[in-house]
């Protein structure tokens, strides 16, 4: 049986705006490439307000794909990669890729991780 394919999101926290010019540089090349991929902004702005805990970010930015592949695709790309070049001094960021549900409830479960080295 095919597994149903997902929609896949990266999740980017930006810890710290070093410079803000090279991060205009920066997103004048990232924007159309995540378009480009079949990308979306989901949440794109200054960080919420948090509701609980704490929350110490600048922005915070949510962009949804079709699928995982499509994620790692647009990531690899030349168009991004020249981005990621552009931002490297401008941002500190912590970015996640995470994978779609299909709506239904997922039980806690242990967590995926691959044993430290």
């Amino acid at each position: 049986m095919e597994r149903k394919r997902m929609p896949a999101y990266v999740i980017v926290d930006v810890v710290s705006m070093e410079d803000q010019e090279a991060a205009l540089a920066y997103s004048e090349v990232a924007i159309p490439s995540v378009l480009a991929h079949g990308g979306r902004y989901v949440v794109a702005g200054p960080t919420p307000r948090p509701v609980e805990g704490s929350w110490d970010s600048a922005r915070l930015v949510i962009l949804e794909f079709p699928d995982l592949e499509r994620v790692r695709t647009w990531y690899d790309s030349p168009e991004y990669t020249r981005a990621r070049e552009l931002r490297e001094d401008a941002m500190h960021l912590r970015v996640l890729f995470a994978e779609g549900t299909t709506g239904a409830p997922v039980p806690p479960s242990a967590p995926d991780r691959q044993p430290s080295p």
